[in-house]
């Protein structure tokens, strides 16, 4: 699922540089790794538009990849809130959300529904939809919700326009990059990044989508390793 786990074993980085963020990603300094990343300077050109919604409560996480998310793409939109009256209000733009598809929170698992697809299209009571591609052919754009799964579930219970939008479940291939920095509450808990880059690539039919956003995730986990083996040898040294 898009939306932020739990950290374990990742205690604040200290650095020169630690006050100092990215204009573009919102990172400190010491984190950022957009002069790495070629998307960021040559955006992702995507038919099929994201918006992501992040509560104000993740915003500070080092490790989390909205706003790195969108970076990698022309049409994409972050808005750092609780609820917006609609979703053209959330866009800046007119939109319909019966078009729009949003990664659901509820129970399903896709893996039991349909194992043999990456993305599920999903009706209100939960069921995978009969015409699959047909579902997922028309849609504008995609929701994901940015923050822990309690923050997640805050923010689906304060739109309600949320429940007009077409409901999307993943069925991961592997289990998230984030490996042992980040516990997930279930094996499909994806980054928001990861959830993005498997939806868009999927409903596009462009598997470099994923794979060009996995570098830059790939860069973001290194530099934050790098930092913290760093940190801890600093603090060995000390005591």
């Amino acid at each position: 699922m898009a939306y932020a786990p739990v950290m374990i074993d990742a205690s604040p980085i200290a650095t020169e540089t630690s006050e100092l963020t990215c204009e573009s990603c919102h990172k400190p300094v010491a984190l950022c790794v957009c002069a790495d990343i070629p998307a960021v300077k040559n955006p992702i050109a995507n038919k099929v538009a994201l918006l992501i919604l992040q509560h104000p409560q993740e915003q500070d996480v080092d490790l989390g990849t909205a706003r790195l998310t969108a970076l990698h793409f022309k049409n994409a939109t972050v808005k750092v809130g609780l609820s917006w009256p609609s979703l053209g209000k959330a866009l800046g733009r007119d939109a319909d959300p019966k078009r729009w598809a949003i990664l659901y929170l509820g129970s399903v698992k896709a893996k039991e529904l349909m194992p043999n697809r990456d993305v599920v299209a999903l009706t209100k009571k939960g069921t995978a939809m009969p015409n699959q591609d047909a579902a997922l052919a028309d849609i504008e754009g995609i929701i994901l919700l940015d923050g822990t799964w309690s923050q997640a579930k805050a923010l689906w219970w304060r739109n309600a326009w949320m429940l007009k939008a077409q409901r999307v479940a993943l069925n991961p291939r592997f289990p998230s990059r984030y490996g042992k920095l980040r516990k997930e509450p279930r094996r499909d808990g994806l980054s928001t990044l990861e959830a993005a880059g498997l939806l868009l690539s999927r409903l596009e039919q462009k598997p470099e989508i994923e794979t060009t956003l996995w570098a830059g995730f790939d860069k973001m986990l290194l530099r934050y390793r790098a930092l913290r083996e760093e940190a801890k040898r600093a603090l060995s040294k000390d005591s």
